[in-house]
C-alpha cells in the first residue's frame, strides 16, 4: 500500500502527464516534418528557426519586464544554443541516410548519456527501481524495432553507416542539452533559459541557414499547404520547449527522455485511427511495456547529492543553536 502511494504523488501524476504531453507535441512535429519532406521540402534548420525566435520574444519580453540580474553567464548559453542547434540538425539529417528504424532504437542512446551525466556532474543517485524503469522502457521501444522487422517495413537508407553515426552524434548533444538545461532549471530561472537559448539558437540557426538551406528556401513555393505544416511545426516546438523545463525540475531529464520514447507509440496510434492503417500486434505490447517502465521509474523517487550538501550546510547551525542554548 505504501508503494502504490508513492506512485500516486501529485509530483509524479504531474510528470506522468507533462511527459506525455510533451511526447504528443513532439509526435505533431514529426508528421509536420513528414508532411514538408513528402512536398519536396528539406529544410530542418530553418523549420527549428522559428522556434528559436518565438522563444527570444515570448521569455526575452518576460525577462526586460522582471528587469532582474542575470543568474549565469551568458556564454554558457551561447554553448547551449550551439548544441542544441545541432542536435535537431544532425538527427533529422540522418533520416537521409539511414532507415526510420534505425534511428528509433539509435535515439535511444541519449537514455544512458544522460544517466552517466546526472550522474557525474549533477550527482544524481539512481535506485534499483529507476534503472528497472529505464530498461523496461528501452526493451519496449526495441518491441518497436523488431515489429518493423517483421512487418518488412525497414529499408537500408543509401548510407545506413553514416546515418547511424549522425543519430548516435546527436542523441549524444541531446543529452548534452538536457542534463545541461535540467541543471539551470535548478540553479538558475526557467524563464532566462528559454530567453537566451531561444536568443542564441536563433542567431546561430540563422547563420547556418545563410550556409546550407539558403538555395532551399529560395525553392520552396510557399503554398498553404507548405506553410501550415511549417507554422504548425514550430509552434509545437515551442511548446515543447516552453514544457520541457517544468518536467526537467519535477522529474529530471532521465524521465523527459524516457517520457519521449512514447511518441513512437502516440505516431501508431494517428496511423491507425486517423489514416485506417494496420499495425502489427508488437506496438500495443510495447506501448504497455514503456508505459509500465514509466510507473516503475516514476516510483523509484531518487536521491539527490545536493540535498546531503544543505544538510551539511545546516548542520553547524543546528550545533551552534545546541551550543547557545546550553551557555544560556
Amino acid at each position: 500500500m505504501a508503494n502504490l502511494k508513492d506512485f500516486c504523488t501529485k509530483s509524479t501524476l504531474l510528470g506522468l502527464g507533462l511527459g506525455q504531453l510533451l511526447s504528443l507535441l513532439i509526435t505533431s512535429t514529426g508528421f509536420s516534418s513528414s508532411e514538408l519532406a513528402k512536398k519536396g521540402i528539406n529544410a530542418p534548420t530553418s523549420q527549428s528557426f522559428l522556434n528559436y525566435v518565438l522563444l527570444a520574444l515570448v521569455y526575452g519580453g518576460i525577462m526586460l519586464k522582471r528587469r532582474q540580474a542575470l543568474k549565469a553567464k551568458w556564454y554558457y548559453y551561447v554553448l547551449l544554443g550551439l548544441v542544441d542547434v545541432e542536435a535537431n540538425f544532425l538527427v533529422v539529417k540522418a533520416y537521409q541516410y539511414t532507415s526510420i528504424t534505425s534511428v528509433m532504437l539509435l535515439d535511444c542512446w541519449t537514455i544512458p548519456c544522460v544517466l552517466f551525466l546526472t550522474w557525474f556532474f549533477l550527482k544524481t543517485k539512481y535506485r534499483f527501481k529507476n534503472l528497472v524503469g529505464v530498461i523496461i522502457c528501452v526493451a519496449g521501444l526495441v518491441l518497436v524495432v523488431f515489429s518493423d522487422v517483421h512487418s518488412a517495413d525497414r529499408s537500408s537508407g543509401s548510407n545506413p553507416i553514416k546515418g547511424d553515426l549522425l543519430v548516435i552524434a546527436g542523441a549524444t548533444l541531446y543529452g548534452v542539452t538536457n542534463v545541461s538545461e535540467e541543471f539551470f532549471v535548478k540553479s538558475a530561472d526557467r524563464v532566462e533559459l528559454m530567453a537566451f537559448l531561444g536568443m542564441f539558437g536563433a542567431i546561430i540557426s540563422a547563420c547556418q541557414i545563410s550556409i546550407l538551406e539558403r538555395n532551399e528556401l529560395k525553392s520552396i513555393h510557399w503554398s498553404a499547404g507548405a506553410t501550415f505544416p511549417f507554422v504548425g511545426f514550430s509552434l509545437a516546438m515551442f511548446l515543447f520547449y516552453s514544457g520541457v523545463p517544468v518536467l526537467l525540475k519535477i522529474s529530471g531529464s532521465t524521465m523527459l527522455n524516457l517520457s519521449l520514447l512514447t511518441s513512437d507509440m502516440w505516431a501508431v496510434l494517428i496511423r491507425i485511427f486517423a489514416y485506417h492503417e494496420k499495425v502489427d500486434w508488437m506496438y500495443y505490447v510495447a506501448f504497455v511495456a514503456v508505459a509500465i517502465g514509466l510507473v516503475v521509474y516514476s516510483g523509484g523517487d531518487k536521491v539527490e547529492e545536493n540535498n546531503g550538501e544543505v544538510a551539511d550546510e545546516e548542520a553547524p547551525n543546528q550545533e551552534e543553536d545546541k551550543v547557545g542554548s546550553s551557555k544560556s
